[in-house]
Order: structure tokens, then sequence, then C-alpha cells
């Protein structure tokens, strides 16, 4: 298992990310480090995944981290590859980072330009997605450190009170996206 994860860190970072306009559109590829100094707009996408209780995932991301290190973020991030569809790369991060999958439902895009540490910048065209699971986690040590299940109002109080514990794109999902992720879908959808 351990020599799995090493394999997954080390492809991850020679990942490339696709290039999109401000529609969306492809333009081309870049690698993913790359893309996050220049920066230059890419696909991203993002899922909340969701328990029976209506409480959100969230994870702290792994120390190891090249950006966000030890922060508090949505249950999964990444980026699909060249030629990947968003929904089939959100399972595949889904099950490289916290070692499962489910049923997604988009929700939503959001796109951002987000100063970083370490002159990192995001700046992403999100596809947002909503799941729910119930069962075992398998956490990747490279990727996470920590998950915890939370109430969606006690999160945003605690973003409120204490927003350097969380990762810059989670902390504009929850005050300015809360409506979209968090109370706009009916919860017995993602049951079906």
């Amino acid at each position: 298992m351990c020599n799995n994860h090493l394999y997954r860190k080390i492809t991850s970072m020679q990942e490339n990310v696709i290039l999109v306009d401000e529609r969306d559109n492809p333009k081309g590829s870049q690698e993913k480090l790359a893309a996050h100094i220049i920066p230059q707009r890419h696909r991203a996408f993002s899922v909340f995944i969701f328990n029976e209780k209506g409480e959100t995932l969230i994870q702290r991301r792994a120390l190891g981290k090249y950006h966000s290190p030890g922060l508090w973020a949505n249950s999964c991030c990444g980026h699909p590859r060249p030629g990947e569809e968003v929904v089939p790369a959100a399972k595949r991060r889904l099950q490289e980072e916290l070692g499962f999958t489910c049923f997604l439902i988009p929700l939503t895009t959001v796109c951002y330009t987000l100063k970083l540490e370490k002159d990192l910048w995001e700046l992403e065209y999100t596809h947002v997605f909503k799941g729910t699971y119930e069962n075992i986690f398998d956490p990747n040590p490279d990727e996470v450190c920590e998950i915890k299940w939370i109430d969606p109002k006690a999160l945003k109080r605690d973003v409120l009170t204490h927003p350097t514990h969380y990762a810059r794109w989670f902390r504009l999902y929850l005050l300015k996206h809360y409506q979209n992720i968090f109370e706009d879908i009916d919860q017995k959808v993602l049951y079906a």
C-alpha cells in the first residue's frame, strides 16, 4: 500500500492540466505546477461529500502538499488530465485521496483567481460536485493528514472565526457559494 501511495505522489507532480478560456473551452495543456506559478486558467473540480445526517466530509491537506499544506479543505479537489472528462477525474481523485468513490451530482461551476503562498496562484474554472458516502475510508497519507464530518453551519461559523485554518478556495466556497453547495439540492436525490 505504501508503494502505491508513493507512486501516486510521484506521478501527480508530473501531471498536466487542461488550459481553458473563460467559458471552459480547452486551449491546450500545461504541467500542473507551472500552471499554478504563471498563472494560467485551467479546468478543476471540487467535491463535497455528505452523510445521511447532512454533515460534510472535510480533509486537512497533507503537510507535504506543494501548496496549502495542513489546511482544511473540502472532501476532494483536483484537475482532470488532458483527454479526461471531469466526472471520471473527480471519481479518480476521490479514490486516490480518500480510498472510495461514489455517485456525484454536478452543482455549479465557480471561476476564481486566488493568490496562494510561495508565489503560487489558483486561476481555475472549477466544476463543483456533491455526493453521499457512509462507508470505509482509506485516506492516502501523501494527500490527507486528517478527515472529519462536520455540520455545514458549524463549519461556516468556524471559517469566519478561524479563516487561516482553511484553504483559500474552500473559504470562497463557504462564504460566497454556500447556498449553491449546501442548501439548494434536495438531499433525497443523493440516495436515488
